[in-house]
């Protein structure tokens, strides 16, 4: 059976492929599809942007 793609306005993140690179959960893409068919940054090899103390998500 084939699916329809779910139009939303929300743009698909963007992982940080060098980090992700090497990750076993997202097999290097940096993102993960959610159970809903939602795009989401990996947890474990995106970190959250909120986490950094100077608010950018530029690596280090």
């Amino acid at each position: 059976m084939a699916h329809i793609a779910h139009h939303t306005p929300l743009l698909p993140p963007h992982p940080d492929l060098r980090r992700a690179r090497n990750c076993t959960q997202c097999l290097g893409w940096g993102t993960v599809v959610t159970r809903d068919g939602d795009h989401e940054l990996c947890l474990t090899c995106q970190p959250d942007p909120g986490d950094r103390e100077d608010g950018l998500d530029s690596p280090r």
